[in-house]
């Protein structure tokens, strides 16, 4: 199982201890740093700036959002980036919900979610292999484009650059079973959002058997502390938002998940206190036993102990989420 580090997405600002920690993890051996993107900062420019300062890390989005950009436009950043970069780059995309796709990007979110990622995924694939000029007859990313306003003068292009990889990996972040079961089929690994190998099955059927190099790439936060319940603080703050904020009262997929992970109740419950204006309760609300299981928090010996069911499973990449250079050692060492 190989380590990766995830710096997720600026909050008010840029984080100054990002490039470092980077470079940190590069030093410690890990394979790969993550950035992401929400409604804020982007996840390229910031994982260009890391590559700029590091040599031999890979390079990862997880997740750069579909609707900000058509599909031409995120192979156009995904090769240049390779290409600058030395061939590091992994392409993690995600589809986000509609509350981020139709409030923040100005767009429906597509009748039928599977197709949309399915067509998009297609288009960066045949830009990335530029054998052909694009074309697709799609439902949602029609090339050349059709139908109404357009004018029927465009015309199939092919990327007048050359891709430094015609085969570079393109994983997805995906929740549903349908969802899950198709990046199986059609990518080249799963960034799942929250994962516990105690209840790895729920994963199971959808997964199925997948082929060899296939990335399963979780991200846990992870923090060497001496209180376990301090530790968990933050996970249950992401889980409060994520659970919480991160969609409609009637519909979360990120609520949806935790449900099929055995957590209904809990996620009915912090989902009500949240959309309620009660977000220090929808917090609390959160169990301690399910923010522990997604997370490695503790003392050393701890996490050590936890570590060993992480590798019993399907999970070839563990993306940490880490506050300090000391916990990203300790995971170096233990994972070593």
């Amino acid at each position: 199982m190989r380590l990766g580090l995830a710096l997720g997405y600026w909050g008010r600002g840029p984080d100054p201890r990002h490039v470092e920690l980077a470079r940190q993890a590069e030093r410690l051996g890990y394979h790969s740093v993550w950035t992401s993107e929400s409604w804020g900062s982007d996840a390229f420019t910031a994982l260009t700036w890391i590559a700029a300062r590091t040599t031999r890390i890979l390079l990862g989005t997880a997740v750069a959002q579909m609707a900000a950009r058509a599909p031409t436009a995120t192979a156009m950043h995904a090769l240049t980036l390779d290409h600058l970069s030395g061939g590091r780059v992994l392409l993690g995309l995600g589809l986000s919900g509609p509350q981020v796709v139709e409030g923040w990007y100005g767009r429906p979110f597509p009748a039928s979610p599977l197709t949309a990622t399915r067509e998009y995924v297609d288009v960066v694939r045949q830009v990335l292999r530029r054998e052909a000029p694009v074309t697709l007859d799609g439902r949602f990313h029609p090339l050349p484009c059709t139908g109404p306003g357009a004018t029927g003068l465009g015309k199939p292009l092919k990327s007048v650059t050359h891709p430094l990889r015609s085969g570079l990996p393109v994983l997805l972040g995906a929740e549903g079973p349908r969802n899950i079961a198709q990046t199986a089929r059609i990518a080249d690994g799963w960034l799942p959002l929250y994962w516990s190998p105690e209840r790895a099955d729920v994963y199971t059927a959808s997964l199925g058997t997948v082929p060899a190099g296939f990335m399963v790439a979780p991200m846990v936060r992870a923090q060497v502390c001496a209180d376990v319940a301090e530790g968990l603080r933050p996970v249950k703050a992401m889980l409060g938002f994520y659970i919480g904020g991160m969609g409609h009262a009637t519909r979360n997929f990120h609520a949806d998940l935790m449900a099929r992970m055995g957590f209904e109740d809990a996620a009915t419950r912090v989902r009500e206190l949240f959309l309620a204006g009660r977000r220090v309760e929808a917090v609390e609300a959160v169990p301690d036993s399910f923010a522990d299981e997604i997370s490695l928090v503790g003392p050393r010996e701890r996490i050590a102990e936890r570590l060993t069911a992480w590798r019993a499973g399907p999970v070839t990449d563990l993306l940490v989420t880490a506050p300090d250079p000391g916990t990203l050692r300790v995971l170096a060492e233990l994972n070593a």
